[in-house]
């Protein structure tokens, strides 16, 4: 719950950077969107294994007799159905707040859904990596944010051209 309200906390102010302007609002809402996911998965993937970290859980799953690639495919899986679900949550709240206006859902579903999938297997790899660093909340980000670039540019193109109708080219 704590992440759905900083996500929506963060389209608010999005829209208020941008102004009372309804097209620029209109124009930006797929990449606000996207941005408010990227500020909310970071703290989403640190928490899915600060979790483990306290109850000491990480090194019961690795004394089991499974291997670390399954380890890896279930968290990642975990994380990428949670980002998915939090993207799903914050669509409404930025039809609201940006006048996106109507949107077709099973196109919408897809752009979430692999757009997550592309922010939750690097994001879980470097959540694993950066768990026991003293900076973790700012290494995290620091690795992320390069590495997702592509994916978010994809992400919010594929919006973008949901939003309006266009069709998007390379």
């Amino acid at each position: 719950m704590g992440i759905f309200t900083f996500g929506a906390a963060t389209l608010l102010l999005f829209s208020f950077a941008i102004g009372p302007d309804s097209v620029a609002l209109r124009q930006h809402a797929g990449g606000f969107l996207w941005l408010a996911l990227l500020l909310a998965s970071t703290l989403s993937l640190a928490e899915s294994f600060e979790r483990e970290m306290e109850e000491q859980a990480l090194e019961g799953l690795l004394l089991l007799p499974a291997s670390a690639r399954a380890l890896y495919y279930g968290k990642a899986i975990a994380n990428w159905i949670q980002l998915a679900l939090l993207g799903s949550a914050l669509v409404p709240i930025m039809v609201v707040l940006y006048d996106a206006g109507t949107l077709r859902v099973g196109n919408l579903v897809g752009v979430i859904l692999l757009g997550t999938a592309g922010l939750s297997a690097p994001g879980t790899l470097y959540a694993s990596m950066t768990a026991q660093a003293r900076a973790r909340q700012t290494l995290l980000p620091l690795l992320l944010f390069p590495l997702v670039v592509p994916v978010l540019l994809a992400a919010v193109k594929s919006l973008g051209g949901l939003l309006f109708g266009r069709v998007v080219e390379d």
